[in-house]
């Protein structure tokens, strides 16, 4: 997949976000925080992974659809491809 260079940078800054929440979770786990506080965190990072994901599969959508790609995707290959964010 050719992802625009603005897109592109999204994309990874979200996820060198997500990467310094792992970080931080993972010392919070180190560290005895309340599990709650950890819960926390990990519902963030989840998110933040969710975006990063959806904005791949919106950029990947859009070229199928205006650049038509060589092998476009089946409604059912499409579905599975959102269900496996879900």
């Amino acid at each position: 997949m050719d992802i625009e260079p603005e897109v592109s940078r999204d994309i990874i800054t979200r996820l060198k976000r997500a990467r310094g929440q792992i970080d931080g979770i993972i010392n919070m786990i180190e560290d005895d925080r309340p599990c709650a506080d950890v819960v926390t965190q990990l519902a963030a990072v989840s998110k933040a992974l969710d975006r990063a994901g959806f904005k791949v599969v919106a950029t990947g959508l859009r070229q199928c659809i205006l650049e038509g790609e060589n092998a476009p995707m089946t409604e059912e290959q499409l579905e599975r491809l959102f269900l496996s964010l879900a």
